[in-house]
């Protein structure tokens, strides 16, 4: 019998420490919660509380209901096996099926995430290019003293001067929600450029809280390549400043830069949790919010899924590119 290839036996190993680190989020996802001061039923008898639905004499029911009256051991069992069938089970707060929430939520959450991801990665590298292939001049120490700053800044500080400013001050952008109440009544175009003045404010206060990162990945290694040979080889050829710049040395200078976006896009889900809160923005990262305010048990055990889910597809799918890309990297 033919021996399994060296490709065949790590996508072996691959798989199965994908399947293992699965397994370790998904049992951390489901005690997590239960490690929070309080329970989920609490919120729902406490006649103070902005959540109360129910009378205490409900208690047993609701936690029958649920399944809170069992050992955690069986809990944990029971949650495997809904988990292995595909379901994700039924919010105690929204009373309504995890499965349905998220599928409400996540496309608000990518439409914001996703477009700014890109601008910080395209600004970023552009910005980082400019640094890095000219290292000490005026340009090189204003982009990034400036950026450096502003990547510093928490995105919800960030996100709370642009509100302040441009939302509150100058009445130029919505403040809060995804599009205005009846707007979907409206004709498309109009939907589209209501959506599109709500995105503005979230969107840039995530890009701008993310730009110094692809900034500082694109200039270091910008410079790191400028003494290379291949560069070298360019100019004796003739070729252009600008063509050697934005030709050669920044697809090979972008490779980490690649590493981190799909980083990124894996966390999308949670990475936006403080920016959807201060806006009000009806994403996953508000749904996580409200779920983590409820103890909401059953949704925050399928939003930790969904995250662990979409971190370790990006980082699989990052993987396998980053081996197309960069020829250096070994294939044991």
């Amino acid at each position: 019998m033919t021996a399994p290839g060296p490709r065949r036996s790590t996508g072996r190993r691959l798989a199965l420490s994908y399947l293992v680190t699965l397994w370790f989020v998904v049992t951390v996802a489901f005690l997590l919660p239960r490690l929070l001061p309080g329970d989920p039923v609490q919120a729902l008898l406490d006649p103070d509380s902005i959540d109360y639905l129910y009378e205490e004499t409900l208690r047993a029911q609701i936690e029958e209901h649920y399944g809170l009256d069992r050992p955690l051991l069986e809990q944990y069992l029971a949650y495997l096996g809904r988990l292995a069938r595909g379901d994700l089970g039924e919010s105690i707060f929204f009373r309504e099926r995890v499965v349905d929430l998220v599928a409400e939520r996540l496309p608000w959450t990518l439409l914001l995430a996703v477009p700014s991801l890109l601008l910080a990665a395209g600004l970023g590298s552009w910005a980082g290019v400019q640094a890095g292939w000219r290292p000490g001049s005026w340009r090189d120490r204003w982009l990034t003293g400036g950026l450096l700053v502003v990547s510093n800044l928490p995105a919800f500080f960030i996100g709370l001067v642009l509100l302040l400013v441009f939302g509150v001050e100058l009445d130029l952008f919505p403040t809060n929600g995804a599009m205005e109440r009846f707007a979907e009544d409206a004709s498309l175009g109009a939907v589209v450029v209501d959506v599109a003045r709500h995105l503005v404010l979230p969107m840039a206060a995530l890009t701008l809280s993310l730009v110094g990162t692809y900034f500082l990945l694109m200039r270091n290694g910008t410079v790191a390549l400028l003494g290379e040979e291949f560069l070298t080889v360019a100019r004796a050829k003739g070729l252009g400043e600008r063509r050697i710049k934005y030709g050669h040395a920044l697809p090979n200078a972008s490779l980490p830069v690649f590493t981190q976006f799909s980083a990124e896009i894996g966390l999308a889900v949670t990475g936006t949790i403080f920016i959807e809160t201060l806006f009000a923005y009806p994403g996953m990262g508000l749904l996580m919010f409200e779920a983590v305010g409820a103890r909401d048990y059953p949704l925050l055990d399928g939003i930790f899924v969904i995250v662990a889910l979409s971190v370790l597809v990006a980082n699989a799918a990052a993987d396998l590119a980053y081996r197309r890309l960069d020829p250096r990297v070994v294939r044991t």
